[in-house]
Formats: structure tokens, C-alpha cells, sequence
């Protein structure tokens, strides 16, 4: 059976929305990282409520974690990184792989991993929805910059919304 490996980070935007979406897809390896769980509980979500029969929660220990070998084993037929921060997002750029999200993109690239990425910022204006209801965010310049200059990488899809994420997932399904 096919599972999609799915990295977490510190990003409200679209949150509740992906959090949907997992729970929905038949077989999920999700990766958390620390800032990940503390934004899930501003917005008053226990990671622990996605663990079921699809889901397998792996939570940020160590630099490195074995479970990234399993991208060089063929386990998984994709990464997603929903909702993705303006710092993961320059990480990924610059070449930096020193957080589990961080690793798990930078070895799916070199395993050829299919990568699809819904960065937070993509636009000049954008109306998130917050937890406590929606808020307007101004994205930087260069993390504007950063999110163009992530589309041309090869292997890398850059979606910028869940319907364009939903449409691109369902082809590694």
C-alpha cells in the first residue's frame, strides 16, 4: 500500500484545513516538528487526535532520525510539508537540513521523492485564518523571494492552496 510521508512545521495558515486532509488519506507517516505541536495547541488541536489505523505520528527528537532512511528503502511515494513557514521554506532554498523537516526534504530530494510544498507565504496579502479568527499577514520581501525560487526546483511541486494541494496528492495515491 502507498504512504505519503508528511512533514508539519510551525505554520498556521491553512492548518485545521491539512490536519483535515490527513486524517482523510488512507496511509500517512506524519512527521511533527517541535513548533509544529506548539501551534497545534494555540489552535486547541492534540497531535495525538490524528494517530489511527492511517496515521503513524512521529514527533522531533534528535538532528537525525532513522526513519529518513526509509525514503532510500522506496517507502514512501511522496513527501508533503503542509503548511510549510517562511523558515522552513528558506532552509529548503539555502540547502539547510538541521530540523527533521528539514532532512525529510532535503533526503527525499536525493532519494528523487516527489516533494509537493504549501508554503504560508506566498503573496503580499494574504487573510489567514488564526484560532482565534482571521488575521492579515505581510509577507516579507524574501520570503516571497524565497517561495519563487523554491517553484524551479527540480522534483519540487509549489501548491497555493488544499485544492491545488488535494489534486497534486491524489497522483501519488
Amino acid at each position: 500500500m502507498v504512504t505519503i510521508a508528511w512533514g508539519i512545521t510551525g505554520c498556521g495558515h491553512l492548518l485545521v484545513e491539512n490536519l483535515a486532509l490527513i486524517k482523510k488519506l488512507p496511509r500517512v507517516d506524519l512527521f511533527l516538528s517541535r513548533a509544529a505541536v506548539e501551534v497545534m495547541k494555540i489552535y486547541r488541536y492534540d497531535p495525538k487526535q490524528l494517530q489511527g489505523p492511517g496515521v503513524r505520528l512521529y514527533w522531533e527528537g534528535a538532528y537525525s532520525s532513522p526513519l529518513i532512511g526509509r525514503f532510500y528503502h522506496g517507502f514512501y511515494s511522496a513527501l508533503v510539508i503542509a503548511p510549510a513557514t517562511s523558515n522552513s521554506v528558506a532552509k529548503f532554498v539555502a540547502g539547510i537540513s538541521d530540523t527533521l523537516i528539514t532532512n525529510l526534504f532535503a533526503h527525499a530530494g536525493k532519494c528523487r521523492v516527489p516533494i509537493i510544498v504549501l508554503p504560508g507565504d506566498q503573496e503580499e496579502e494574504v487573510t489567514s485564518p488564526g484560532p482565534k479568527g482571521p488575521v492579515q499577514v505581510f509577507p516579507r520581501p524574501i520570503d516571497l523571494e524565497n517561495t519563487t525560487r523554491l517553484k524551479s526546483f527540480s522534483g519540487v511541486t509549489v501548491v497555493s492552496g488544499m485544492e491545488e494541494l488535494e489534486k497534486c496528492l491524489s497522483a501519488y495515491l
